[in-house]
């Protein structure tokens, strides 16, 4: 992950462990699906178990933010404006 606007997805714990909350994970997702991505790369990228990583993308392909054609994820605009707004709105 690149310092700049990554850098406010990331919360530090003590010991320098990272926690995200789901809205940060579902813009991860959304940024990783942009261009298109296989489930595989979401679960490494995003850095999250494949259960775990289902059950975002599940949601996401629900609330119609990712599609899927074949097997590779696609961010909907939907899922674009979503995702800027959800970055306008971090504090």
């Amino acid at each position: 992950m690149e310092v700049g606007d990554d850098f406010l997805l990331i919360r530090l714990t003590r010991g320098g462990k990272i926690r995200r909350n789901g809205i940060d994970i579902t813009i991860e997702i959304l940024k990783v699906a942009m261009n298109g991505a296989k489930k595989t790369q979401i679960v490494y990228q995003v850095n999250l178990n494949h259960k775990i990583a289902m059950k975002y993308i599940t949601l996401l392909t629900e609330k119609d933010l990712i599609k899927q054609q074949d097997n590779i994820f696609l961010t909907t605009e939907k899922g674009r404006a979503y995702q800027e707004m959800a970055i306008g709105l971090k504090l």
